[in-house]
């Protein structure tokens, strides 16, 4: 399993995928879909996509990864997750062929996805890939509408240690004559896009080239936004169910998204629904999809900020939302895992926090010692825990009441602890 063991889990190849597809009776040609892509923001793109169409009626498959509490969390159907019941049946009449195929963990969960979407019939199904996409498990699919969200550093090992290498194995979802949407146009990759979609004859759109959402006022669970698009409004006062600032990029690739998809779903739905089907969406997301991790208080005395970022342009996104938060003082519990060095995210880390370094419990988590020492040419000091609970536990009972405790640095360091 890649989330747990790192690069030794990937398969960089397609043959067992395909062999799973096969003996499953092609499941993933049953139902339409999106597919999704990026170094960032696929996870909240895909969720926001997923409420808007549960909330427009339609039966909607969600495929995500990785999951921070229970497997099932990987694969849901209007929010709702797998029953184990199913899992549990598909092991069994499948195992003499797994046992067989030996496929990696990833693959044969794509397989128990797309049989349980054909099988429950799902009239659309929002396809997260996991790594890269070329050669992504997920990538034997042909949907609707391809979207990659946007390219920044992170998995050099396996997919570049360029921009321009990194867009091209995400572009590899890009299928031909099938739109698609890109969320950020970056200088060093938008032409890896441009002349990949040309090659498959698919048409091409930047999101922040034509929207763009400004934030109105703050709720107690929502950020109102107005946006834009092409300098005119087109959607005035719109809430969105998520705290996060770095969230808007997100919501401009989704509202772009659905500007080319109506034509797509038209059969199901008139115009004027799919818009009050996308505030009701966005209005309710954490309720109709199902998610967390992303930028979430879990306390309020002291105040729990957790979040899942965890390279560099997560890290950066993060820490500009952590800047506009008011506090007295930042106790900061962070771990990461150790198949990359972290010393890009430990220098972009706020100094004058109180750290409280801790090792997530998978076999790649960074040792906690190694961190704090790691950490102090940064300019970072504070403790090492033997878990993160501890560390939490002991931010928690040093904060005062107008302090914040944020927990962070890898999806499985938040896993622990929401």
């Amino acid at each position: 399993m890649f989330q747990r063991i790192g690069p030794a889990a990937f398969k960089k190849d397609l043959t067992n995928t395909l062999a799973i597809s096969e003996h499953l009776g092609q499941p993933q040609h049953r139902f339409p879909s999106i597919h999704i892509a990026g170094t960032n923001g696929k996870g909240s793109t895909a969720h926001m996509l997923s409420a808007i169409f549960t909330a427009a009626g339609f039966k909607t498959g969600l495929y995500t990864s990785p999951h921070y509490r229970d497997f099932r969390e990987r694969i849901k159907i209007n929010g709702e997750l797998i029953p184990k019941r199913f899992v549990v049946d598909f092991v069994k009449e499948h195992k003499d062929f797994a046992e067989q195929l030996k496929p990696s963990f990833f693959e044969w969960t794509v397989g128990l996805a797309f049989d349980y979407f054909a099988k429950q019939k799902v009239e659309i199904a929002i396809i997260e890939t996991g790594l890269g996409g070329r050669l992504d498990s997920t990538n034997v699919i042909t949907p609707l509408l391809s979207i990659i969200t946007n390219i920044s550093f992170d998995h050099q090992n396996m997919l570049g240690d360029t921009l321009p290498l990194i867009a091209g194995e995400k572009a590899g979802i890009i299928k031909p004559g099938v739109p698609v949407v890109v969320g950020e146009t970056h200088p060093e990759t938008a032409s890896v896009f441009i002349e990949k979609a040309k090659q498959e004859g698919s048409p091409i759109v930047f999101a922040d080239q034509h929207f763009e959402a400004k934030p109105t006022k703050k709720e107690v669970a929502h950020i109102v936004y107005d946006v834009l698009m092409d300098g005119s409004l087109r959607y005035k006062q719109l809430a969105l169910n998520h705290l996060g600032d770095y969230q808007r990029q997100n919501l401009c690739t989704i509202l772009q998204a659905m500007e080319i998809l109506p034509p797509l779903v038209a059969r199901r739905i008139q115009a004027e629904q799919m818009e009050a089907a996308i505030r009701t969406g966005l209005r309710d997301l954490k309720q109709l999809s199902n998610f967390m991790g992303r930028w979430e208080f879990i306390s309020e005395s002291p105040r729990v900020l957790c979040d899942s970022a965890h390279n560099e342009d997560g890290i950066k996104k993060a820490m500009d939302g952590l800047a506009k938060i008011p506090y007295e003082t930042l106790h900061f519990v962070f771990g990461t895992v150790n198949d990359k060095s972290p010393d890009k995210v430990l220098s972009m880390l706020p100094k004058e926090a109180t750290y409280y370094f801790a090792k997530a419990d998978i076999p790649r988590g960074f040792d906690a010692m190694q961190l704090l020492e790691a950490a102090k040419p940064h300019g970072l000091y504070g403790k090492a825990y033997t878990s993160v609970r501890r560390a939490l536990a002991a931010a928690k009972r040093t904060a005062k009441p107008n302090d914040l405790v944020f927990v962070g640095g890898s999806i499985f360091v938040v896993a622990e602890v929401i």
